[in-house]
């Protein structure tokens, strides 16, 4: 039901590029503008797609005062024309017209670059949905999207979930409002533990955990595990990477013991550090060197290279348990 009393905003402007944030902030600009008016109608296009008059007739005034919001993705592609039809509009907006501008912060051309800071000035409400990169960055958001579904967790729990689901934000969303509809909003480590248990078994960092710590046959179970299971060769390729260039720079910084200030030093998350200490104690920078060899071998192998994806690396496993053993 249309209420008068809801007045919407004309202007909005979605600024960053976590793809996840970006489409929240955007059905929250639209959500607004129907709660004004349920009927109102939506367009999305992509500024690439748009030619000047285009633009100029999907903001121009409709003849039944119909409202409308018009959604203007990729706006870091706008050429000089484009941008000076969106902030000719924004200088002054339709009655009816909700205008929602996505852009990533950077441009192709001056007049892109500068559209955020000219629809800034126009008043446009700003919603900052900058990359999360950081491993503070992460644990926040996974915090916020256990309290936005109306549970609590402690920071153990955090670091468990993350390290178990990883760090699509996607999939981290899901599970926490998962977890907090299992829980009954009481998430722990334990919780987490339980209920993705399995998860770890059907990815590559199961196989790689066991291969970096010359578990050779735990590995090579866990390796015909996860190709029965359809997990792509890409993925335990990659997760084998990732494993050993950790230990890698984990040991290049001198094996310390302190993990936390490590984590900062490294800009890594602090269980990933503690872990990583723990798997450095069995190697040599002589071994380290040739297993970081092996991994970009296989790394090209299951990407082409070889006529078997799965000998590949079932024989890069064994390789990575060998020097795991060997003395420096």
């Amino acid at each position: 039901m249309s209420s008068p009393s809801v007045v919407t905003e004309p202007l909005h402007l979605v600024l960053g590029d976590e793809e996840l944030l970006v489409e929240r902030a955007m059905w929250a600009a639209v959500g607004a503008a129907r709660a004004a008016d349920p009927e109102a109608e939506l367009r999305r296009v992509k500024v690439s797609e748009l030619t000047p008059p285009e633009l100029a007739e999907m903001l121009s005034p409709s003849l039944f005062a119909e409202a409308r919001v018009l959604v203007l993705e990729a706006a870091q592609d706008a050429g000089k024309e484009i941008a000076e039809a969106l902030l000719s509009h924004a200088k002054d907006p339709v009655d009816g017209v909700t205008l929602v501008v996505v852009h990533s912060g950077g441009g192709r051309s001056k007049h892109a670059k500068e559209l955020p800071k000219e629809l800034r000035k126009l008043g446009a409400r700003v919603t900052e949905c900058a990359k999360v990169t950081k491993p503070a960055e992460r644990e926040a958001f996974v915090k916020d999207e256990i309290r936005r579904a109306g549970g609590k967790a402690n920071a153990a729990a955090v670091s468990a979930l993350i390290e178990t689901v990883g760090s699509d934000l996607r999939e981290l969303s899901a599970a926490a409002t998962q977890l907090v509809a299992d829980t009954g909003g009481k998430v722990d480590e334990t919780a987490v533990r339980r209920y993705h248990r399995g998860r770890a078994e059907v990815t590559g960092f199961a196989v790689a955990e066991k291969a970096v710590t010359g578990d050779r046959a735990a590995a090579l179970e866990a390796l015909r595990w996860a190709v029965q299971l359809g997990v792509p060769h890409v993925l335990i390729a990659d997760a084998l990477a990732d494993s050993v260039r950790t230990i890698g720079r984990v040991a290049a910084a001198g094996g310390r013991n302190d993990p936390f200030r490590l984590a900062g030093e490294l800009g890594m998350p602090a269980w990933k550090v503690k872990k990583a200490l723990a798997q450095s104690r069995g190697w040599s920078p002589t071994s380290l060197a040739a297993a970081l060899q092996a991994v970009a071998e296989v790394n090209a192998d299951v990407k082409g290279m070889a006529a078997d994806a799965t000998y590949a690396l079932e024989r890069t496993v064994l390789r990575l348990v060998e020097l795991r053993g060997q003395r420096p």
